[in-house]
């Protein structure tokens, strides 16, 4: 297949669990783009937190794609240009913000420059800031902090925990969002009408090239709705059940440079 993008999910997929891209897949990826094909890193992360695999991929000089916010916004990396923005309404925002206040689930917010949170040492605080390398800002409550339109309101919860959060969450949200799961220990709420297929197709539409010519990655929930818009969506070996159900093809884990082991399967390699 002479696939024209890549679309890659970051934590779990094209990075490897010390959170760095294997030189394997990075290679194969540069290699892909000096042959023409663009990249889409497609992430729930705000934008400062896709900067590094963007340098580390040379996304700017060879104008790949950055999707952050689960598709809310997408960046052209080359001119920065925001070539599309789905913010949530900030009223929604608040309301959800105080029904969260009665769960066992630590919420974060950002402007896409710095977080927001109730406590800095709260549950998986320090390592959202951390792997976003943004500021880390307390206020005493975020329901009457907000005075921002939010991507999403991001929450870390306890993997035991998680699923049965997620059902209640979802009963008390607007029919205008919705509460996904983005990592064993976190959840967004996100207008239901954005989600990383929507983004990909978005990215297809501004590249002027049709989805099937797209082959994405992923291993999370969020990730199923972009494998499914790819002509092919292929799952990492360490993705979620529901997500290799979702897949066309299931390839080496995150460890194991799965993407360039499916860019070779796949033919999407140039010959040497």
């Amino acid at each position: 297949m002479n696939y024209k993008l890549i679309a890659m999910d970051l934590d779990g997929t094209l990075n490897n669990d010390q959170k760095t891209i294997d030189p394997p897949t990075r290679d194969a990826l540069l290699a892909a783009q000096e042959a023409g094909v663009r990249l889409l890193l497609a992430s729930a992360r705000p934008l400062p937190g896709l900067y590094k695999e963007r340098d580390l991929l040379d996304l700017t000089r060879h104008h790949g794609l950055l999707m952050a916010y689960n598709g809310g916004t997408l960046v052209d990396a080359g001119t920065g240009e925001r070539l599309c923005s789905f913010p949530m309404d900030a009223e929604d925002a608040r309301l959800v913000l105080v029904e969260l206040e009665k769960l066992p689930v630590t919420p974060i917010l950002d402007d896409g420059v710095r977080f927001y949170v109730t406590d800095r040492n709260g549950y998986k605080v320090q390592y959202e800031c951390a792997n976003n390398r943004m500021e880390c800002v307390e206020v005493p409550r975020l329901a009457s902090a907000l005075d921002f339109a939010p991507f999403k309101i991001l929450m870390s919860v306890q993997p035991a925990e998680i699923k049965a959060v997620q059902a209640k969450i979802a009963a008390l949200l607007p029919p205008q969002l919705a509460v996904v799961q983005t990592a064993a220990f976190y959840l967004e709420v996100i207008p239901r009408s954005i989600d990383k297929g929507q983004g990909l197709r978005a990215a297809c539409d501004a590249l002027g090239i049709e989805p099937a010519e797209a082959i994405a990655f992923g291993d999370s929930e969020n990730d199923i709705p972009m494998l499914r818009a790819a002509g092919t969506g292929v799952a990492m070996a360490n993705a979620a059940e529901e997500v290799k159900a979702a897949a066309d093809w299931i390839t080496l884990s995150n460890n194991d440079n799965g993407i360039a082991a499916a860019l070779r399967h796949f033919g999407a390699l140039p010959r040497d």
